[in-house]
């Protein structure tokens, strides 16, 4: 049993938990949820591909390790992050883990097409299943400092997360809603991008736009605002991959 918890409790038990899926238009949400025209399903069809594909050292693939991708990876992106060997590891940092000590092939670039496809095919494995990140002895001190960076106003307009998707949540900005900031239907295809992005692209984005100095890809504060936003969305059906404006 842990100890007394160091985090906040969930701030969304005070009013229901909503994706911003519902804030979409009919055409966006039949988008998403129709295969045959949410433009995600070409970064999961490729992953497919780069699923089956040996490493240019050796002979293995992730099918060699892992089998049937429909099997092997249902529900792990509902667990990610999560600590691996005392570090933690977003669902784009393992895979490039296993690409590097496994296939003998270097690590993907953030936000490249080859991570974002083999993210959107292990995710959409997990599609409708409800986020299982918990707090845990191995990750309480990393879950806290997502908590902090979450609450902590930044940059030259001076605002935290929490002020728009807590705070503000469902009230107006520049004539659109503002969702309550939940991670569980990334990577996602944004018509603002025209392309398939992941949560850290979001993140960055955000960061930018109240002029703050953005975290690096796949550094440990990306790491640890990306835990406490998924612990935060707790329960949560995945979505991915979804489709945003």
């Amino acid at each position: 049993m842990l100890t007394a918890p160091c985090i906040a409790a969930n701030p969304m038990t005070s009013h229901q938990q909503q994706s911003s899926y519902e804030l979409m238009s009919a055409e966006n949400k039949a988008m998403q949820d129709d295969a045959s025209l949410n433009p995600a399903m070409f970064w999961v069809g490729d992953g497919e591909s780069l699923w089956q594909a040996k490493g240019s050292s050796n002979t293995k693939s992730c099918a060699s390790c892992h089998g049937d991708v429909k099997k092997s990876m249902r529900g792990v992106a509902t667990q990610f992050p999560k600590v691996i060997k005392g570090k933690l590891q977003t669902l784009e940092g393992q895979i490039n883990q296993c690409k590097e000590a496994r296939q003998g092939a270097p690590k993907l670039a953030y936000e490249s097409k080859d991570l974002l496809a083999l993210t959107a095919l292990i995710a959409i494995q997990s599609k409708g299943m409800p986020i299982s990140v918990k707090e845990t002895p191995a990750n309480r001190i990393d879950l806290k400092q997502g908590q902090e960076f979450f609450n902590q106003r930044m940059g030259q307009l001076n605002l935290s997360c929490a002020q728009c998707h807590e705070e503000r949540a469902g009230l107006r900005l520049g004539g659109s809603l503002i969702p309550q900031g939940h991670p569980n239907a990334y990577p996602i295809y944004r018509l603002e991008w025209q392309t398939l992005g992941s949560v850290q692209r979001r993140l960055r984005n955000c960061m930018s736009g109240v002029r703050a100095q953005q975290f690096e890809y796949g550094s440990s504060e990306m790491a640890q605002i990306e835990l406490y936003l998924m612990w935060r969305a707790r329960g949560m059906p995945m979505e991915s991959p979804g489709v945003r404006p």
